[in-house]
């Protein structure tokens, strides 16, 4: 009988530990033409307020942004890359969805995750005038 309780106790402090280890992070951006690369002298500007279950890997955003040249015709999170540098598709909006503000969800997956949390994922918005990029801002997680 004794084992039985050592073995349940001992089995309810690793549940305990993995449920403790689960966290929602949160990341920002401001989106702006400046920052784009090459940059662009747009007037628009944004901001990504986005967060992601450890547990479960959801990452889930919301983009607001105004003043773009035209309509958006794409937007992305790309990544791995630091700021000044580019790279591809990680998660794109759904055409669909591209009317301020954006929303949306995916599920990551660990090498995805590991790029989100290291600060290689940008943002941007693509527009008629500027089919590279209008708008671009580089997540930080927000501590």
């Amino acid at each position: 009988m004794r084992a039985m309780w050592i073995g349940a106790a001992a089995a309810l402090v690793m549940f305990a530990a993995g449920a403790a280890s689960a966290a929602t992070l949160h990341f920002s951006t401001t989106l702006k033409g400046g920052d784009e690369v090459p940059p662009t002298d747009s007037k628009g500007t944004g901001k990504v307020s986005a967060t992601l279950d450890t547990a479960s890997k959801r990452f889930s955003y919301t983009v607001t942004y105004s003043g773009l040249t035209g309509p958006a015709t794409m937007a992305h999170f790309h990544g791995p890359a630091l700021a000044g540098a580019n790279a591809g598709v990680q998660v794109p909006v759904p055409k669909s969805a591209l009317a301020s503000p954006m929303k949306g969800a995916a599920v990551l997956t660990d090498s995805q995750v590991s790029d989100l949390e290291a600060g290689k994922w940008y943002f941007n918005i693509h527009t008629a005038a500027n089919p590279p990029g209008e708008v671009r801002g580089q997540l930080e997680e927000v501590k």
